[in-house]
C-alpha cells in the first residue's frame, strides 16, 4: 500500500484561493463583530431594564444605586463592579464587587437596589463609578449576560 501526497507543482485554481481567503477573513472579521455586539446588548433584555445610577454620597459611605424594572414574573440577577476613578494612573481603585437577585411578580413592577461601599478618606475629590451587567430569567431558563454598562461618575468631596 502506498500513500499518495499531492506533487507540490499541482496549485490550487485561483477561484479556489480567493474563495478560501474570503472564508477566511470573513471568519475573522465578522466573529468578533458579531460577539461584541450581540442583539441584547443593552440595558433592556427579556422585557427588563437595569441601569446603574449615578453613585451618590451619603457620609462617609457611597450609595451605587441600581434602577431595576421588569414586567411579567421574572427573576433579574446582577453582577455588580464599584470603582474610584484614578485619572492619570493606569488602573482605576477597585472598591469591590457584589451580585444582587430581585424577583418581580406583578405585572411591571421596578424597585432600587442599594449597594453602599466606604471609599477611602483623602483630601479633596473623589470619583467613583460602578459597572453592572445583568441576566434575566423567565420560567427555568437564564438568558446571557449583557454586556458591562458604566454609571455617570460621580465627584465626592473629602
Amino acid at each position: 500500500m502506498s500513500i499518495t501526497t499531492p506533487s507540490p507543482s499541482k496549485t490550487r485554481p485561483r477561484t479556489a484561493k480567493f474563495t478560501l481567503v474570503s472564508a477566511v477573513a470573513l471568519g475573522l472579521i465578522g466573529g468578533p463583530v458579531a460577539l461584541a455586539a450581540p442583539a441584547d446588548a443593552s440595558t433592556h433584555l427579556r422585557g427588563c431594564t437595569v441601569d446603574p445610577l449615578k453613585p451618590t454620597d451619603r457620609s462617609h459611605w457611597v450609595d451605587f444605586r441600581i434602577k431595576v424594572d421588569c414586567r411579567d414574573n421574572k427573576t433579574v440577577q446582577i453582577r455588580q463592579l464599584r470603582y474610584e476613578d484614578e485619572r492619570g494612573r493606569r488602573h482605576d481603585d477597585f472598591l469591590g464587587g457584589s451580585t444582587f437577585r430581585e424577583s418581580f411578580n406583578h405585572r411591571h413592577d421596578s424597585s432600587t437596589v442599594h449597594s453602599y461601599d466606604r471609599v477611602q478618606d483623602r483630601r479633596g475629590p473623589e470619583k467613583v463609578y460602578q459597572l453592572v451587567s445583568f441576566r434575566v430569567r423567565v420560567g427555568n431558563h437564564w438568558s446571557d449576560w449583557t454586556r458591562w454598562e458604566k454609571s455617570q461618575v460621580a465627584t465626592l468631596w473629602r
